[in-house]
């Protein structure tokens, strides 16, 4: 495993955003299994929150879905793992208020969590699946 990655894993065990994302995972009833640079990928995941059809906590990528939704969309994952590494960079749990309060900037500013959501762009859009939207006009 590449030092950046395993550095990433090991920053996300300590930072106890890892331990969140399988503790979600297990919740979720999602099936566990190893992914590429230390992910951790789970299949399945049944609760309805968040809606989105993949999301990630600390080094664990959680999909609604099985293998089948990152054979349909190589670049998911790549998005997905830019995420692990703001855990890691944002000391874990704590990114998930600013990252909700980015969400919600992005919703006032486009009608779309993730247009101007600096997480999601800096993840990378087109990656994640999301199309850029314009800015609302201003009353």
């Amino acid at each position: 495993m590449r030092p950046a990655y395993r550095a990433r894993q090991v920053a996300n065990a300590l930072n106890t955003s890892t331990l969140l994302g399988l503790l979600t995972a297990k919740l979720g009833r999602a099936r566990l299994t190893r992914g590429p640079g230390g992910l951790v990928l789970a299949y399945g995941y049944r609760l309805r929150v968040p809606p989105a059809p993949a999301f990630t906590i600390g080094n664990v990528v959680v999909l609604r879905g099985g293998p089948e939704v990152l054979e349909r969309r190589p670049t998911l994952l790549v998005h997905e793992a830019r995420h692990s590494s703001q855990y890691a960079l944002l000391l874990g749990p704590l990114m998930l208020l600013p990252y909700v309060l980015a969400a919600a900037w992005s919703w006032m500013r486009t009608g779309d969590p993730a247009s101007r959501n600096v997480f999601e762009r800096a993840a990378g859009l087109s990656d994640g699946g999301y199309r850029e939207r314009p800015l609302r006009r201003r009353a």
